[in-house]
């Protein structure tokens, strides 16, 4: 496909949902949506490809204009060129496999169509498999099909409803790795919804973060993990440890701040706009908490200790997650975990005595608490 410029977003709807959002999505860039349901994820990708039509705003995509209320400018779907891929694949389930793709490409030669329409069954790994109808197929199978003829309308972006919501947890990592290589070959943008973080983690280049309608942040997994704008992007994107402290101290010239977190003096690097004795939260993922080993102190155990009680252990096969009780002034536990070789090992169970090094350079704090 030709190398084309990516789409812009800014919208407004009143109806069916509320939507007040404007975003970008560069050329061979893939965005995810994610946030809670009812947000209005879904609903973008209907507006972008012309299935709802918004209150005011605009739609482009490079030099194309899709949508534009105050040019009263509506391009009607089937005139657009997206690609959309379905949470239910949306398949006809009285044609085969290849009549579904060959329904997608409509303004070429007959000849060319038949061939086309297997170089995209054979490059979702179907080849094959054409004269299978839908009800024939497995559900990866199924998604693959939906995929190969949003393709097969050569679409200036793609669209991607929780394509993998419908497959079992192994299927849908073969399937996330192929979207990951299809995308070699793909000069468009690309819009993934998902309620899952950590797909989203996997397979975005960017993350734009859903809330009642509006996007609260967009950025890469790492920045919205180490650096979220609020508590609901911190909450949103699977951070538990949220606090609230005072600043204590501020050495701009030695990019320090330390924060009164209890009866513990919290060191992190320098975050300009605050003051000593201001109220301020913070968080830290639950990876920014290294476990002291019990009765075994080592080297790096001084940064930051934090020293608890453990009143929760769930084990999670390799995984074992542990909640800790500290010296937290609103009495919020600390959330971390460790392999579950380290918590035998070190015999952390309930009750257990445990002491955590908080690292300075993943906190991050979200604002004032009078703000």
């Amino acid at each position: 496909m030709t190398d084309r410029k990516g789409v812009e977003v800014a919208i407004r709807l009143d109806d069916p949902v509320v939507l007040n959002v404007e975003f970008e999505v560069r050329t061979s860039e893939l965005v995810a949506l994610v946030g809670p349901s009812g947000g209005g994820k879904s609903t973008i990708l209907r507006v972008i490809a012309g299935f709802a039509k918004p209150t005011e705003g605009k739609i482009s995509i490079g030099a194309q204009s899709w949508f534009d209320s105050q040019q009263n400018l509506f391009v009607q779907p089937r005139h657009r060129r997206v690609g959309m891929v379905f949470q239910s694949y949306a398949l006809f389930p009285h044609l085969s496999a290849f009549e579904n793709v060959l329904e997608a490409i409509t303004d070429r030669p007959a000849a060319d169509r038949i061939e086309l329409a297997n170089e995209y069954l054979a490059r979702v790994n179907l080849k094959g498999l054409g004269e299978r109808l839908p009800e024939q197929m497995s559900g990866g199978q199924r998604q693959r099909v939906a995929v190969a003829r949003a393709l097969a309308r050569e679409p200036h972006v793609l669209l991607l409803d929780e394509p993998f919501s419908a497959v079992d947890k192994v299927t849908r990592i073969r399937l996330q790795r192929e979207l990951v290589d299809l995308r070699s070959d793909l000069s468009i943008p690309i819009i993934l919804v998902t309620h899952d973080i950590e797909e989203a983690a996997r397979l975005a280049d960017r993350i734009a973060v859903l809330h009642e309608g509006r996007i609260l942040q967009m950025a890469s997994h790492e920045k919205l993990s180490k650096a979220p704008v609020n508590i609901d992007v911190a909450r949103l994107v699977g951070i538990r440890n949220i606090f609230n402290s005072q600043v204590a101290t501020i050495d701009s010239e030695q990019d320090r701040l330390e924060l009164r977190w209890g009866s513990s003096s919290l060191e992190m690097p320098f975050q300009d706009g605050y003051t000593p004795g201001q109220a301020v939260t913070w968080c830290v993922p639950s990876d920014g908490i290294v476990v002291h080993r019990r009765n075994r102190p080592s080297r790096g155990e001084h940064e930051n200790p934090v020293f608890g009680i453990v009143n929760e252990v769930f084990h999670f096969g390799q995984t074992t997650e542990l909640t800790i009780e500290v010296d937290d002034p609103d009495a919020h536990p600390l959330h971390c975990s460790v392999p579950t070789h380290v918590a035998e090992r070190n015999e952390i169970d309930v009750g257990a005595d445990l002491g955590v090094s908080i690292k300075a350079d993943m906190i991050h704090i979200m604002g004032s608490t009078d703000a």
